[in-house]
């Protein structure tokens, strides 16, 4: 196997240790779990002498804390945000390889680069003379759980601290720097009508029929008012119709349909005003209203960062970019800053290769992330 830097020697044993999203792999806790990554990370804490806790977030999930304590008194705060959790894969996609300057392997990209980076960073600064680390402020690594599913890590860490001046939250953004993103809002749509034989449709009213009707209106007229909406960074909010369910045999006329929307908001665009558009041209077009309720069952609103606070531009001139960038899907940052603290997205690897089979992260992005976060740490006051 090749040489690799530390960096790269960090993210290879963190691919090797699985671990799926429990609620996206329930039966197999050989590869489920963030709690294999979290001892692995926190014993590389203690043996640096660095200071370890734990943060209860679901039923044996918890948050990891690792802090690097500033040589005076604590006056600022940055909280380095990436999940630990991932996707399932194929067990061999849990034996990281190389090839052609790249680690393969699931969560390579998404986020255990991020991890990688973010916490060789840490180390790094630990092992500095006591005189290199900042005079006052504290440095956070929170290794959060369940970003895959509900982003129940992030979730508690907004609400319960600690809170700080700025977090950066770990995805792969091809080392650019992220303050928007769109939030996430999922919506069930159901009409009623009343169920009869499919011998005699006559006497029922079938539920179908009007949710075909404001399907088309939604993903015609609905998306093409949404393109006109703009944000500098986002460009359009957009609606897409996921899932369909109507009646439950040939023969029998549906009693009932349901439709689920995923709808992606633009900073500004709130459940209330979404729900409001919708009704007014169902309206508009003199189709029924339906029964709406929103069924993603935690908030996702959109992330929009200030790019001129202090510490995002910094950040900004260590990573030698000269504007942020907006990206389309949700991520922690979100959850995180709701809960009062300030926070962009940042890390190696591109996004188009989460998720996929042959998940993999470039060497050099994972080297250059790491130099951006130990540069802009070891700048801070």
């Amino acid at each position: 196997m090749p040489s690799l830097a530390p960096v790269g020697k960090l993210l290879r044993e963190l691919v090797a240790r699985p671990s799926v999203n429990p609620s996206l792999l329930p039966d197999r806790p050989d590869l489920s779990g963030e709690e294999r990554v979290a001892e692995f990370l926190s014993d590389l804490a203690v043996k640096r002498g660095l200071s370890v806790s734990r943060q209860a977030v679901l039923p044996g999930r918890r948050n990891l804390l690792v802090r690097l304590l500033p040589t005076g008194k604590v006056k600022h705060r940055i909280l380095l945000a990436p999940h630990m959790d991932v996707v399932p894969a194929e067990e061999k996609h849990f034996r990281p390889r190389i090839s052609k300057n790249r680690l393969h392997g699931r969560g390579a990209c998404d986020t255990k680069g991020s991890i990688a980076s973010f916490f060789q960073a840490l180390l790094d600064l630990a092992s500095d003379s006591p005189k290199a680390r900042p005079a006052n402020t504290e440095i956070v690594f929170a290794g959060l759980v369940d970003e895959e599913w509900c982003q129940a890590g992030s979730r508690r860490l907004g609400e319960r601290g600690p809170k700080a001046d700025l977090a950066i939250a770990g995805e792969p953004t091809l080392l650019q720097i992220v303050t928007a993103h769109k939030g996430n809002l999922w919506l069930r749509l159901e009409t009623r009508g009343r169920a009869a034989h499919g011998s005699t449709p006559q006497l029922g009213k079938n539920a179908v029929l009007p949710m075909t009707r404001i399907s088309e209106v939604l993903l015609t007229e609905y998306a093409d008012q949404l393109s006109e909406l703009r944000h500098p960074l986002l460009g359009s909010p957009t609606i897409n119709l996921g899932l369909i369910h109507g009646g439950t045999q040939p023969n029998v006329v549906p009693p009932n349909c349901f439709i689920e929307l995923d709808r992606r908001t633009l900073p500004g665009e709130t459940e209330a005003s979404v729900l409001s558009e919708m009704h007014a041209l169902l309206k508009k077009h003199g189709l029924p209203r339906p029964a709406i309720t929103e069924s993603r069952g935690v908030p996702c609103p959109p992330l929009d960062t200030n790019p001129d606070l202090p510490l995002v531009h910094q950040f900004l001139r260590t990573a030698n970019r000269r504007k942020p960038r907006g990206v389309p899907y949700f991520t922690d940052a979100s959850p995180i800053a709701m809960g009062g603290t300030p926070a962009i997205v940042f890390g190696p690897g591109d996004i188009a290769q989460a998720h996929v089979a042959d998940e993999y992260l470039d060497l050099d992005q994972l080297t250059q992330a790491h130099a951006i976060v130990l540069n802009f740490l070891k700048n801070q006051p």
